[in-house]
This record gives structure tokens, C-alpha cells and sequence, in this order.
């Protein structure tokens, strides 16, 4: 599929400044994908749908995450984070895409997980610091994709529990599980001393 294809699918379900993130979710992937290698158009096509669903009515998404393997636990969290797991699905069932390297990332963009691949991660901190964000750390983690992903990556799970945290909400156990793993990566690739600095 090609991408005026993909983004004239995706257009209609969403808002027009949604719209525009995407785009720029889009080439912010992208340009991480030329840097640290990733199949450019799956990339691309996972990028474009990541927000496939974020509009999707409410009770749409509880019944979706209810009738079809989707983990029940999300029904505990914020609705918020429900788009990319039932995007996922939807993309798969409504717009025929059936390569798990595309749906994978869309299903795991907000949460992220324990042992993320690759091309989650692309699209997960793409999503976070693309050029239209503006938010305290952004910047910090702009300058961290320069040196290194898996750096970067840390670094939105730790902001995301941080924000959460301070707005006293309850934090899905996946970016826990996100942030615990990545904690080791670093340390795995002597990257401590950026974590302790």
C-alpha cells in the first residue's frame, strides 16, 4: 500500500490536527528508520495507522476489547490507552493489512512492553517527540534519538510513569514493564551513566 493510499484511509477517521500529527509521526518514523535501519514502508504504514482508532466511540472499543482477544485489563486503565490495541485489530479487519510487523507497533504505541522490537520502538518514539510536541522532556529525548533508540526509548517510559504519576493515575503494568526492561538495556550496554546522570 502506498502512502496517499494509507494516510486517504486513515484521513476520514480523524480530526484534522490528529491528521497532521500523523503525518509527522509519519516522517519523524521515518527519518528514525534512515538512521537506525527499520524496512522503511513498514514503518511508514504503522506510523500512518498508529491513531487508526483513536476516535473510535467509547463503547465501541469496551465491546471490542470484551468480545475479542484483547487483554481484559485494559478495561481498568484510562480509555485512552485502548486506541492502539483496538487499532490493531481494526486495521487488520478493516483495512486488510495482516503483517504483524505493522500491526505490532500500532498495538503498542502507547503503552510500549517488556522486549519491544525494533520497529515498536521506532513508531513509539516517534510518536512521543515528533516535531509538533511540545511538553517538558520533549527536547531531552529529541537529543537522545540522536545518540542512541534504545536510550530515547527509555527515556518515554520514564517521563510517561513520571507524568502519570503526577496526575495520579494508574499506570498500565506494560509500560512498567516497558521502562524495567529498557532500564536494562542500558545497563547491559553501559549506558548507566546516562541513567544516573
Amino acid at each position: 500500500m502506498e502512502r496517499s493510499e494509507a494516510l486517504a484511509i486513515v484521513e476520514p477517521h480523524l480530526t484534522k490536527a490528529r491528521f497532521e500529527h500523523t503525518v509527522r509521526v509519519t516522517d519523524t518514523a521515518l527519518e528514525l528508520a534512515d538512521k537506525y535501519g527499520g524496512k522503511l514502508k513498514t514503518v511508514e504504514l504503522a506510523a500512518i495507522f498508529h491513531d487508526y482508532a483513536k476516535y473510535r466511540d467509547r463503547e465501541e472499543m469496551r465491546g471490542w476489547i470484551i468480545h475479542e482477544p484483547l487483554p481484559k485489563d485494559l478495561l481498568e486503565y484510562h480509555h485512552e490507552l485502548w486506541h492502539g490495541p483496538v487499532g490493531a485489530l481494526l486495521v487488520q479487519r478493516e483495512v486488510g493489512i495482516q503483517d504483524n510487523d505493522v500491526l505490532s507497533p500500532i498495538r503498542w504505541h502507547t503503552t510500549g512492553k517488556a522486549g519491544m522490537n525494533h520497529l515498536e520502538k521506532l513508531v513509539f518514539l516517534a510518536d512521543y517527540m515528533e516535531p509538533g510536541r511540545d511538553f517538558p522532556g520533549v527536547d531531552e529525548v529529541r537529543k537522545a534519538a540522536e545518540e542512541n533508540l534504545d536510550y530515547a526509548c527509555w527515556m518515554v517510559s520514564k517521563n510517561t510513569i513520571r507524568y502519570l504519576m503526577s496526575k495520579n493515575q494508574r499506570i498500565y503494568p506494560d509500560t512498567f514493564h516497558a521502562y524495567n526492561d529498557l532500564t536494562k538495556v542500558m545497563e547491559d550496554n553501559k549506558w548507566r551513566e546516562a541513567i544516573n546522570g
